[in-house]
């Protein structure tokens, strides 16, 4: 592929909840990517059928912390996050061999 995709599969509870209940797994992906090209490449990567793909484009959130040297105040970047639905009876090894 000209450029990566997928940059890393998003683990919290919640994604976690969604993979057990309903087969959805969730990704951060290139801001660049459309539905069809996340598709393809999860097919690709994982060797499974993907059924749905639902996109969102996550906002940027200043941060601020106190050192000693006083209040460091940031910005976290915005991205862009899919929601895969996988086919019946399909699943994901995100967590590899543990």
């Amino acid at each position: 592929m000209a450029r990566n995709i997928l940059i890393k599969p998003i683990i919290t509870e919640k994604s976690d909840k969604l993979s057990e209940n309903l087969s959805q797994f969730s990704f951060i992906v290139d801001k660049k990517a459309n539905k069809l090209e996340i598709r393809k490449a999860v097919e690709e990567q994982y060797s499974v059928t993907v059924e749905s793909v639902n996109t969102a484009i996550m906002p940027s959130k200043s941060k601020s912390r106190n050192t000693r040297a006083g209040l460091i105040k940031g910005r976290k970047s915005a991205y862009k996050k899919a929601i895969v639905t996988l086919a019946e009876g399909e699943d994901l090894n995100l967590y590899g061999e543990l």
